[in-house]
């Protein structure tokens, strides 16, 4: 295949476009809406964590229209029209990461961001984030990631604190709004 072609397109790969108030009011195709003027859309946030209360960061792949090589949460995307938001997840997980995850928990569900990447590439998402646990190393899909690594709460308060222009913003957010009571980094280890 021609490295240059354009990827094929997939007609189901649609997201689900909201009014400010986060009701639906269309659809628009995944490769589209992501521009300088991106409307606000429905998505999802992943945070993994493994045995060892660690969580899983991912460096995002280099040809990523919105902030390519930074590190983030383990994933996130888009769910389709209709589709169940906990299937999206789990559908991502694999495509993404090669992961299959056991139960999902909700830390944020009504998590919203807007973000404007150096490149001008704008993120408007209502975003809700998961937990979710694995036992298994990731295997990447490297349209998705490059590189990926699993860190400790301590380790990962340390960078978001001493340097979050390393972190995608919406993790660095996300971070920000979780309660104290209900901290993600205190939870890691916490599933069953």
């Amino acid at each position: 295949m021609d490295a240059t072609a354009a990827p094929e397109r997939d007609p189901a790969d649609l997201v689900v476009l909201l009014d400010e108030d986060g009701e639906p009011t269309g659809t628009a195709p995944r490769l589209d809406v992501h521009t300088s003027d991106t409307p606000l859309h429905l998505a999802f946030s992943c945070h993994v964590t493994d045995g060892a209360g660690r969580l899983l960061l991912t460096r995002r792949a280099l040809s990523k229209r919105a902030w390519p090589g930074v590190w983030t949460n383990a994933f996130c995307g888009h769910p389709r029209p209709g589709e169940d938001p906990v299937a999206a997840v789990h559908r991502y997980a694999e495509h993404e990461l090669g992961l299959v995850l056991g139960d999902l928990e909700p830390l944020l569900p009504d998590f919203r961001y807007r973000a404007v990447d150096p490149g001008g590439v704008v993120e408007h998402e209502v975003c809700p984030v998961w937990l979710g646990r694995t036992t298994t190393p990731p295997r990447l899909n490297p349209d998705e990631a490059v590189e990926w690594t699993w860190v400790t709460p301590r380790e990962l308060r340390t960078t978001v604190a001493v340097a979050p222009w390393a972190l995608s913003p919406w993790l660095v957010l996300q971070l920000d709004q979780l309660p104290a009571d209900v901290s993600l980094l205190d939870r890691a280890g916490a599933l069953p």
